[in-house]
C-alpha cells in the first residue's frame, strides 16, 4: 500500500490513478490519512462482501422475529 500526500497526487493524479489498480493508495493531508483511492474491481469486491453481510444480518434478525415499531425506536435511539 502506497502513502502519499494530496499534494503530490494532485500534481500526479493520472500516475497515483494507474497504481491505486494494483494496490490502494493511501492519501493524507496535513499528516493524518483521509483518503483510501482503489481499483474499480476493489470497491465491487468490497462492495459486495458489506452487501452478502447485510443480508446475512437480515436473514439472522428474520429468523429470530420482527421488532413492533416501539421495540424498534428503542433500539434506533441508543448509542
Amino acid at each position: 500500500m502506497k502513502t502519499v500526500n494530496a499534494t503530490e497526487v494532485k500534481n500526479r493524479f493520472g500516475q497515483y490513478l494507474e497504481t491505486s489498480l494494483s494496490e490502494p493508495v493511501v492519501i493524507e493531508k496535513t499528516g493524518r490519512a483521509v483518503a483510501v483511492m482503489i481499483s474499480m474491481a476493489d470497491y465491487e469486491r468490497l462492495s459486495a462482501l458489506e452487501d452478502s453481510y447485510w443480508a446475512q444480518r437480515a436473514l439472522e434478525a428474520e429468523k429470530s422475529g420482527f421488532l413492533d415499531p416501539q421495540e424498534s425506536l428503542s433500539v434506533v435511539l441508543k448509542k
